[in-house]
């Protein structure tokens, strides 16, 4: 199997095999995280959730990163990238412990919110980071691979970390806290794993000492010019215009997230506990669509090219997701969560390669922490949009289409960038 053939390559690389272990150590623990929130604030029994309500929680707690993100990219570009995840996984490991014991304190709303909050900010220094670190640790002729396999790992641990928390819910008899803290265990993990490669591996090459704080935050807004001119130069341009068309996939995904939880929650399901058992369902579906992604994304991006690649994953978006979730079935909007999770990591495999290819290491901790910044205003905006067009069950037709219909835009804009 060629997936397997390539991963052996690139476990040669001890370097890589160090950083990926980070990775996967990291987004397991992000995924126990992530589904520890989701029931608490989501499947609670005593909690009647609405799409509105979905959809604050979203923006509480990822719209605070288009602040965070600017900054983490200025840093990344100074500091030396293992230290973040060294250091950012002691203080999420902390942080996430802190959020266990307010769970079981019942404290008002938005100081558990505050907490969150903080555990998912220091998540974009250190995802920013590590596909900033990348290119360190393996050569330009196996980034492409490298870009398949190690952010769609990453992925998958982070879904068999969700996995995990619900098997942990049940064990410790529905305890949140219980889940919020193996992923502090978690967290502490990545860090230690990090203590395995050397301080200065990682980069960035030109900083050899770390600016002090102070001065690298007066240099944010500086900064972040230079990465947009940067990213606006000609030669760049492809990457300039796969940001784009993996923001806008992001934005269908987020509307279909707000729909399939409503859906989960209240259409196909009696009560919290079988709605949270269907979403573990569509969640692992979804996992499947991003691992056979990693399997046929090189080969595609191989035959066709990263763009033309992207094309043929929002044409596929656009006319399979209507014909799976109109129905409002759980069978096809299972499938339809598998085709979702294909297209969407197969873009941002092929996004990553062209950003990675296109901008200079002294560039990359920038351009990705924008990246990071697009993809979490996307993924609130299409909350936002989904809480005002989804009736309470979540059946809309309506937002189905609207989803088609970019995806549509997408493709077609694609196509005109790649005859010219």
């Amino acid at each position: 199997m060629a997936v397997v053939r390539d991963l052996r390559v690139l476990l040669r690389f001890g370097n890589f095999r160090r950083l990926l272990a980070v990775r996967l150590l990291s987004q397991c623990a992000d995924g126990v995280y992530q589904v520890a929130l989701a029931t608490y604030v989501v499947f609670s029994p005593e909690k009647q959730t609405s799409a509105t309500a979905i959809a604050s929680a979203m923006a509480v707690l990822l719209l605070p990163y288009s602040l965070v993100g600017p900054f983490a990219g200025v840093l990344l570009d100074r500091w030396r990238r293992r230290q973040v995840f060294l250091y950012g996984n002691l203080l999420r490991a902390l942080l996430a412990g802190a959020t266990a014991v307010l769970m079981v304190s019942h404290v008002p709303d938005w100081l558990f919110y505050v907490s969150a909050l903080c555990v998912t900010a220091v998540n974009r220094f250190v995802l920013a980071g590590l596909s900033a670190a990348l290119p360190r640790v393996v050569d330009a002729e196996r980034l492409v691979i490298a870009n398949s396999l190690s952010p769609t790992a990453g992925t998958l641990a982070a879904t068999a970390g969700g996995g995990l928390a619900f098997v942990v819910r049940l064990v410790a008899s529905d305890s949140d806290a219980a889940v919020v803290l193996l992923g502090s265990v978690l967290y502490l993990c990545a860090a230690l794993m990090s203590l395995r490669m050397a301080v200065d591996l990682l980069g960035p090459e030109r900083e050899l000492i770390p600016p002090r704080l102070a001065s690298a935050l007066r240099g944010t807004a500086r900064g972040l010019a230079a990465g947009v001119r940067h990213l606006a130069e000609p030669q760049r341009r492809e990457a300039a215009r796969a940001l784009g068309a993996i923001s806008l996939m992001r934005f269908c995904y987020g509307a279909l997230t707000v729909m399939v939880l409503m859906l989960c929650r209240y259409a196909w399901s009696s009560n919290a506990d079988e709605g949270l058992a269907l979403l573990g369902l569509a969640v692992g579906i979804a996992g499947i669509g991003f691992f056979v992604a990693a399997v046929v994304t090189p080969s595609a991006v191989g035959r066709l090219g990263p763009s033309r690649w992207i094309l043929a994953c929002a044409a596929a978006g656009s006319v399979l997701e209507l014909a799976l979730m109109l129905p409002f079935a759980q069978t096809s909007a299972l499938v339809a969560a598998f085709v979702l999770g294909l297209v969407t990591q197969g873009t941002k495999i092929a996004t990553d390669t062209i950003v990675q290819s296109s901008v200079e290491d002294g560039f990359r901790g920038r351009i990705f922490s924008l990246y990071d910044v697009l993809f979490n205003v996307a993924f609130v905006g299409a909350a936002a949009v989904a809480a005002a067009m989804l009736p309470p069950d979540g059946r809309s037709a309506a937002l189905v289409v609207t989803v088609a219909v970019i995806y549509g835009v997408i493709a077609g804009t694609m196509a005109r960038f790649v005859r010219q």
